[in-house]
């Protein structure tokens, strides 16, 4: 395609300016990280607050047939107003994932480090700084105070609202809008002319005034020439950069097709034209999926998101099916979200949830109208009351979300659900540091179930209170040389009585699960690591562990327990551990032993003991998590009370991982 450059970067450049032009390119690569991962909180904050039941399910899994837990989920028949809405909002929550990606892998290529915990969104407690009632700026985009119809709109999360659209519209709107929303003497301030005049290093970058006109002046000076025939892209050019890819990715059987066929979503640096190239594609679809624009200046807004840069249909569908709560395939719900909405680009997405707004139900209203929980809401027609699984009832689950609602336990509990959503998404940004950053240890895998699962978190906050999630309260970090636990009564310094995991460690992935002991949920893992939440786990050795079986018979599967979990990333997912876990399968778990030592982490170091504990299908994750607890105890020569106590209310309303 003929591709515009803005005037301003067409003349060669003095080669002196090479370093500031070095320097202002890599802060546009992390300003267009930091831009598409603001999104990602707040628009997800909006979407989980529509009103919503949803079964768990999962292929061949009829544990929870006939029960339900609070949240939306997207729909392959969308009827009502809420369906509609969600899976227009859930189709844009994952094209910003996309954009994320994206943007990181073009930073890499530029040699920036891509930063997902930066100071420019977060503070050091992972407290979400960006939002605030009193907050009026898109970062690197738009101070709202200088615009005529956007003045009134903070910048922040809440429920699904005017006001809310109004801010959703304002981020993802065009140029020729953006232009003409600006007050009347305030135009200098944005849209600046690439390269930038009067820039020095340390400063912030000026406000590009929309999104797209960030990724214009990205091209631009991508596009930069010198008069000694040098170019900044021959300067900056990475060739060993990091590319990861999450969407047109092959694995078997969990992904098995690429999303996008007519774009790349990674970028080839065996060859620095293609490369270019790509680079500039990525940044075509990402304004074009958002604006309905491509890097050049239009005349008008694009009414429909090409077709090149739109998913295949025929791969969602493979890439993510669904089951109903028997375990069976039906037609796959985010196929449809994504399919049906994903020719429209998000400014005309978000057009049409405003006009669906009127007959939108949020949990705020519902939780108005409708009084306490009861078991009827919490149960399907098809619901076993003989409960074979011994599952915690839907009595007891409307009981516990009652209970975190009492006027005397309002303040608590918003508080630590607020918390729990916090510890769930900082799950994602800080394994994503390392994702593009791989440590000395070796790579890491996207941790996809962790964004799932922050989903699931932000649901419960919202059916609980009906309050909005305050994300700006962050987390304490996590006290150096402390041996955690992941739930109650598996404190491994204590008798078996103490209280449920420390907030601290709260998360919702194995991929976020930073050390031993820290282990929940009921995807376990090989004791040699490997596998994600919820992939297929594969058989590894694992030094000093007895997994060979006998002569001529293949090796046992040998697993990692919830809570006694060996290191960082084994164990399991969520924690604390939904107290309707179950395992989907039988298999054999290694025992470990926490001793105090320099060769650990933390000053902490596993030790594996004993036969292997033998776990069943269908057992509750935390029964055996506390039988591995009463074994470890044992071998300590400690006794322990030989039964669990009850379930906490926090642990009855978080929904089992599947």
């Amino acid at each position: 395609m003929t591709r515009t450059l803005s005037a301003s970067a067409q003349a060669p450049r003095d080669p002196a300016l090479k370093t500031i032009d070095k320097m202002a390119l890599r802060a546009i690569a992390q300003a267009a990280v930091d831009v598409e991962l603001f999104t990602i909180p707040l628009y997800m904050t909006s979407l989980y607050s529509i009103q919503g039941m949803h079964a768990i399910t999962g292929q061949g899994n009829d544990f929870y047939q006939g029960r339900l837990w609070p949240g939306a989920k997207t729909s392959a028949n969308p009827i009502t107003a809420n369906e509609h809405a969600f899976n227009l909002v859930f189709s844009v929550f994952i094209q910003e994932m996309l954009h994320l990606q994206m943007a990181a892998n073009m930073a890499t290529v530029l040699g920036v480090s891509p930063r997902f915990t930066d100071t420019a969104l977060q503070d050091d407690r992972h407290g979400w700084t960006c939002y605030g009632p009193t907050n009026s700026v898109i970062p690197n985009i738009i101070d709202l105070k200088d615009t005529i119809h956007h003045e009134d709109v903070p910048v922040n999360v809440g429920p699904l609202s005017d006001v809310l659209l109004r801010l959703f519209i304002a981020i993802e709107q065009p140029e020729i809008d953006a232009r003409a929303n600006i007050k009347p003497g305030k135009e200098k301030a944005y849209f600046p002319k690439a390269p930038f005049a009067d820039w020095k290093p340390g400063q912030p970058l000026p406000r590009f005034g929309t999104i797209g006109w960030m990724y214009q002046c990205y091209y631009d000076y991508l596009s930069l020439a010198y008069s000694d025939g040098s170019t900044l892209w021959d300067a900056l050019f990475t060739p060993t950069a990091v590319q990861n890819d999450l969407f047109n990715s092959f694995s078997s059987p969990g992904h098995p097709m690429r999303e996008f066929m007519g774009f790349e979503t990674t970028i080839a640096t065996t060859d620095k034209a293609i490369a270019f190239e790509q680079m500039v594609s990525m940044m075509d679809a990402i304004t074009d999926q958002g604006e309905g624009s491509e890097i050049q200046r239009r005349p008008q807004l694009l009414q429909a998101v090409k077709p090149k840069y739109q998913p295949s249909d025929t791969a969602l569908r493979a890439d993510y099916p669904s089951y109903d709560d028997t375990g069976r395939q039906i037609p796959s719900a985010d196929a449809v979200a994504r399919s049906d909405n994903d020719p429209m680009d998000h400014y005309e997405r978000f057009k049409k949830v405003l006009d669906l707004l009127p007959q939108i139900v949020t949990w705020p209203m519902w939780l108005k109208a409708n009084g306490p929980w009861t078991a009827k809401e919490l149960q399907g027609p098809d619901y076993d009351p003989s409960n074979p699984l011994k599952l915690p009832t839907p009595d007891e689950l409307a009981a516990a979300l009652n209970a975190l609602n009492e006027p005397t336990a309002q303040a608590n509990s918003h508080t630590l659900l607020s918390q729990a959503v916090i510890g769930a998404i900082a799950g994602v940004t800080t394994v994503l540091n390392d994702y593009w950053n791989p440590p000395a240890t070796g790579p890491v895998l996207f941790p996809f179930p962790s964004m799932a699962g922050s989903g699931d978190r932000m649901s419960i906050a919202w059916a609980v209170l009906g309050l909005t999630p305050d994300l700006s309260i962050g987390l304490d970090p996590a006290t150096p040389g402390k041996l955690y636990h992941s739930c109650q009564a598996l404190d491994l310094d204590g008798t078996g009585d103490n209280g449920c995991a420390a907030v601290e460690i709260f998360h919702t992935c194995r991929g976020s699960n930073n050390c031993h002991a820290q282990g929940g949920c009921g995807f376990v893992q090989p004791v040699g690591g490997g596998g994600n939440c919820g992939s297929a786990v594969v058989v590894r050795g694992g030094a000093g562990v007895g997994v060979g079986g006998g002569c001529g018979l293949p090796p046992q599967k040998l697993y990692s327990a919830p809570s006694d979990n060996k290191c960082g990333g084994f164990g399991g997912c969520a924690v604390p551990i939904s107290a309707s876990q179950v395992f989907p399968a039988t298999g054999q778990m290694q025992l470990y032993d926490f001793v105090e030592g320099s060769e650990g982490k933390d000053g902490w170091q596993s030790v594996p003991f004993g036969d292997p504990m033998l776990y069943q299908r269908g057992e509750k994750v935390h029964d055996v998590a506390y039988r591995a607890y009463q074994a470890v105890m044992t071998h300590r020569g400690k006794t322990v009370p030989a039964d669990p106590p009850a379930a906490d209310n926090l642990r009855l309303v978080f929904p089992p991982s599947t």
